[in-house]
């Protein structure tokens, strides 16, 4: 049997322009993204002239309005952008998903002066995003966060600190969740902070397993001043605003974790072909066939699964629970199907020749970030069952 070169995903694209789309994400992608991707990540490095670049040919804003600078495109096709971006290097479109959920805020409850003023630069003048909820002692329990914002005349004065925040400390402009008012859910305000604000500061990024070149740090609110024309949305109003964005970005984390177990089974059907073993490919014993099978089925299970809830908002319809169990599913399947694709490389794929070792660590970030997979479990009962009894 002859080695056998990964094929390219065959793609169900609406139309002709998102053909051309990922065709132009694909070019990206072999000339920008994939040679690097091993030795930068080894190194801790942040691509930022990647993102600069994916910004430069429009593809930071791709489901936002054309009138504010984005693309005018569905989220049926800016996830699998995302995926296409995410089988080559996880820290590009993780960050890309990011990017798109700082901008969910001001795109979806921002005034009309508010998004003219600041979206256009946000989705493709050249600006990077961060998404500012989780804190130090409120990770789960999002409702709980303690980062203040007191209004001072016509300005919120914003003190305490964020943690897990991924571009912390690179990013232009960080949508950030702070505490206006009373305890709980309602008292919680969503502002629009630049990144160079006075008196914000990052601490040093975390040491992570995976992703190592995209920076996870905290972010210290020492008193940073923001005027009340950057407050988005109304007061109180900030916590229904970050759960919708929640259940969007949950659709991003889905599409990368199947672009990550994509990577993975490609490289897994590569080595498999090639191998030989007893005098015949590895590939032609049962018990590797078979693995290979599960490892494409669950990939294309989770494909199928994150792209019809993302058709269920794109009409408009109610897609929590269906964005619960995207994430839920393709970032568990991400998990299996890495660990199955280092077996199938046995030691070689232990070793950081191959890139199957990076993805495998990486994936395990995904059923942790954007609501753990427990608490995506949680939701999908309360949809099933109703809520819990009190």
């Amino acid at each position: 049997m002859p080695d056998r070169a990964p094929q390219p995903v065959e793609r169900q694209l609406p139309t002709e322009e998102a053909r051309d789309l990922i065709a132009l994400v694909r070019d990206i992608v072999q000339r920008e993204i994939a040679p690097r991707a091993a030795e930068e990540e080894d190194a801790g490095r942040f691509p930022r002239e990647v993102f600069s670049l994916l910004s430069d040919s429009g593809l930071l804003g791709l489901p936002y309005d054309s009138g504010f600078g984005g693309g005018d495109q569905p989220y049926e096709v800016y996830l699998q952008v995302l995926e296409e971006l995410a089988a080559a290097r996880l820290t590009v479109g993780l960050g890309v998903s990011v990017h798109s959920l700082a901008c969910h805020a001001l795109a979806g409850y921002g005034t009309k002066e508010q998004r003219t003023e600041h979206l256009p630069a946000m989705l493709g003048g050249g600006l990077l995003g961060a998404y500012c909820l989780s804190e130090p002692s409120s990770g789960s329990d999002a409702a709980s966060l303690r980062t203040k914002a007191v209004r001072e005349g016509d300005d919120w004065v914003i003190t305490g600190t964020k943690a897990w925040i991924t571009h912390g400390g690179v990013a232009d402009f960080y949508t950030v969740l702070a505490r206006t008012g009373v305890e709980g859910p309602r008292g919680i305000t969503a502002f629009l902070v630049p990144g160079d604000a006075e008196g914000l500061s990052a601490a040093t990024p975390e040491k992570k397993m995976g992703m190592k070149g995209s920076p996870t740090a905290q972010l210290h609110f020492d008193g940073v001043r923001v005027p009340d024309a950057r407050r988005v949305g109304d007061e109180g109003q900030g916590f229904a605003i970050a759960l919708s964005a929640l259940d969007s970005g949950r659709l991003g984390i889905a599409a990368c974790a199947i672009g990550v177990a994509q990577a993975a089974l490609d490289e897994a059907v590569t080595y498999a072909t090639g191998r030989q073993q007893f005098g015949r490919p590895v590939a032609d014993f049962q018990g590797l066939r078979f693995l290979l099978a599960d490892m494409a089925t669950q990939i294309e299970a989770g494909r199928s699964l994150y792209l019809a809830a993302a058709r269920l908002r794109d009409a408009g319809l109610p897609f929590s629970r269906e964005a619960a169990m995207a994430k839920l599913f393709c970032t568990d399947a991400a998990m299996k199907v890495t660990t199955d694709a280092v077996q199938v490389l046995g030691g070689y794929g232990y070793t950081a020749d191959f890139p199957v070792e990076r993805y495998m660590r990486e994936a395990k970030v995904l059923q942790i970030v954007e609501g753990t997979n427990q608490i995506q479990r949680m939701v999908i009962a309360r949809h099933v069952v109703g809520p819990e009894s009190r």
